[in-house]
């Protein structure tokens, strides 16, 4: 039977929203920036299933106590919904909510250690910002409407209320569209680590636009407004462009290092996309030798023979090429034998837990032997802890980056931590 508090809870007239709904409506009417974060989990069922509901419970208990402490750092308010959901108001813009997001995201990941067990929690959140003539209702109906997007995506734990709710689309658009013009979008790095040395040996580059009036906008939300206002291409071209003329200046501190650019699914099936790309890279002076070019299994499902056309074309010219996020959606062996590859990247959902899960361990070092077998080098993302690490380097992963080094750097922050080497 359905819980009653799970069908309720989350509803703009559960009672157990008060603290939230009061946050809202006191900073609406000051005319101040606020945000409501959903938080529902998975995999307690799992649990229940495995070891009963009194561990079950003592987990959703954990999990909660976690996510108070994150709020009582953060200065959310926080209010706990009954069954696996819980919701946060956060007296701030979408800047200050992401951080506090990112706060979720990362305590979320690590196991709990309930009743003797390690337990994993899943967990997708919904997110939404006031706007001019917002009200608490309507606040809260947009992270609920958030919340079940990203509970329905692949892979996607995180859902911001729809461009078209956060901002008319033809605002965004111009807003988007003068942000390119007025060189607004900024590129940061996150850097990748030879496992075998230590070294810093390459960089990702990714993409930030901060907003002027929802502040701080990444990579993923930045496209998702792109395609809604017909600027995927514009934006793809402008982003490419500055990582290779950006990158092209280094001086010494940065020289050496590699580049990793992602390339859309638009990008990787637009009709003569490998000319125009291959043109852009010698206008701008970057060594083509020194470019790895990143594509998404999304954007290899699109075509897989032309992509595999289209990368062997690029391989062919200098660049090098990887698979990102391997692990998540439609991952296929298949891969690794029949495209030209230099890199997997194996997602940070195979990473994770692999100090915690013999399975877990299991699959990433059997991705990591095939790969190797078939002369392909492997990056782990979402690298956190030193166990983490261990386990890799002795199943013998060739690469990391996450947070245990760095996360996404300026260039001033980047040269400092290359200086340290």
């Amino acid at each position: 039977m359905t819980d009653r508090r799970t069908t309720l809870a989350g509803r703009a007239d559960d009672p157990t929203m008060a603290p939230v709904r009061t946050l809202i409506a006191t900073r609406i009417e000051a005319e101040a920036p606020a945000a409501v974060i959903l938080v529902a989990l998975s995999r307690v069922d799992i649990v229940n299933a495995a070891y009963g509901r009194p561990t079950g419970d003592a987990l959703i208990e954990a999990v909660g106590t976690v996510i108070a402490r994150i709020a009582a750092d953060t200065g959310a308010t926080l209010a706990a919904l009954g069954g696996v959901e819980f919701a946060l108001g956060v007296p701030g813009d979408l800047a200050a909510a992401h951080e506090v997001a990112g706060c979720l995201t990362a305590a979320l990941t690590e196991p709990f250690v309930v009743s003797g067990i390690r337990a994993l929690v899943g967990h997708r959140i919904g997110l939404a910002v006031t706007i001019p003539g917002d009200d608490t209702t309507g606040l809260l109906r947009k992270a609920r409407e958030a919340l079940t997007a990203a509970k329905a995506s692949d892979g996607t734990t995180m859902r911001i209320a729809a461009a078209e709710d956060v901002a008319p689309l033809d605002e965004l658009a111009v807003d988007l569209h003068h942000a390119i013009e007025r060189g607004e979008i900024d590129i940061v790095f996150q850097p990748q680590v030879e496992i075998a040395t230590g070294r810093i040996t390459g960089v990702e580059a990714l993409a930030r636009w901060d907003h002027g009036r929802l502040g701080a906008i990444g990579a993923e939300t930045l496209f998702a407004a792109a395609d809604r206002a017909d600027l995927g291409v514009a934006l793809s071209d402008h982003i490419q462009q500055l990582v290779l003329s950006r990158a092209a200046a280094w001086g010494k501190a940065l020289g050496a290092l590699r580049v990793a650019l992602n390339l859309t699914a638009a990008d990787v099936t637009r009709p003569g996309f490998a000319k125009l790309f291959l043109a852009r890279i010698d206008a701008s002076g970057f060594p083509r030798g020194r470019l790895t070019i990143e594509i998404t299994e999304t954007g290899l499902i699109r075509d897989l023979p032309a992509v595999a056309t289209l990368l062997a074309d690029l391989r062919g010219a200098g660049c090098r090429v990887a698979i990102d996020d391997f692990g998540t959606g439609y991952s296929s062996l298949a891969y690794l034998k029949s495209l030209p590859l230099d890199y997997l990247k194996i997602d940070k959902s195979l990473t994770t837990d692999i100090d915690g899960s013999a399975r877990d361990r299991v699959v990433v070092r059997g991705v990591i032997d095939i790969a190797r077998a078939l002369g392909v080098a492997v990056i782990a993302e979402g690298v956190e802890t030193e166990a983490q690490l261990r386990l890799l380097a002795a199943d013998g992963c060739d690469y990391y980056q996450g947070f245990l080094l760095a996360g996404a750097l300026g260039e001033t922050a980047l040269a400092a931590l290359m200086e340290k080497q």
